[in-house]
């Protein structure tokens, strides 16, 4: 597939995310509690194997809800009058997301109690990570967070326009990445330089205003500055 079809089809399908985020509080709730969880997984510093599986599972409660999503749009197309057999379809799907929510809520009781126990005996110690594990978690924060406020203010779309500018946070989010792993005065500028070619480019295009640019470089930037910090005491 070209490269030029295979991002228009990526857009789309962060197009139908975003729209999803925006149309189902449900699906903003479980945004809201991956990202706490992830949160919550590296102060606890459970085992990469526990956080992979804890990630996939996330994934598969997300999936499932666009999924859930998908087939309620798709029924309400085809029998906008109330309908038995609609309702039935509707039930199924929202029972599918039930399963996988309760499976995912096992899970994470049976891989997080152990150290929840250790938290309440011997009190709250922040693991600390290496830095290519915090800038994973970092662009992963500040994509659920741009998706999460992209849907709140209903504007714009995943890759163009509206509040914030989720292209100037994840270049500033890599741009403060690169200098607290690094620490190479010439890698930083260079990294510097290649977000603000990025926020310019945004601002040059009208894409997006000024203000949604700085607004989407001081998220990136300063959610992954306060992670490092937490994570691993710079």
């Amino acid at each position: 597939m070209p490269l030029r079809r295979w991002l228009e089809s990526a857009n789309n399908a962060i197009e139908g995310i975003l729209g999803a985020a925006k149309s189902q509080r449900h699906l903003r709730y479980h945004l809201y509690a991956a990202a706490f969880v992830l949160l919550f997984c590296y102060v606890l510093g459970i085992t990469k194997i526990e956080f992979l599986i804890i990630a996939v599972t996330i994934m598969l409660v997300i999936a499932l809800e666009l999924i859930n999503t998908s087939i309620e749009t798709t029924v309400n197309l085809l029998s906008p009058e109330i309908n038995e057999l609609a309702r039935v379809a509707k039930d199924v799907a929202a029972g599918a997301v039930l399963t996988i929510a309760v499976g995912a809520a096992v899970i994470g009781y049976i891989i997080l109690f152990p150290y929840l126990v250790t938290f309440f005996n011997n009190g709250l110690t922040v693991a600390t990570h290496g830095g290519n594990d915090i800038a994973v978690l970092a662009l992963l924060i500040v994509i659920i967070l741009v998706v999460i406020i992209k849907a709140l203010t209903k504007s714009g779309h995943p890759l163009r326009g509206g509040m914030t500018s989720g292209h100037a946070a994840v270049a500033f989010s890599i741009w403060v990445s690169i200098t607290l792993i690094t620490k190479n005065l010439l890698a930083s500028v260079f990294a510097l330089f290649a977000a603000l070619m990025i926020a310019q480019s945004r601002v040059a295009t009208r894409v997006h205003t000024k203000w949604e640019v700085f607004i989407g470089a001081t998220i990136g930037s300063l959610i992954t500055y306060v992670l490092f910090r937490l994570f691993s005491h710079v």
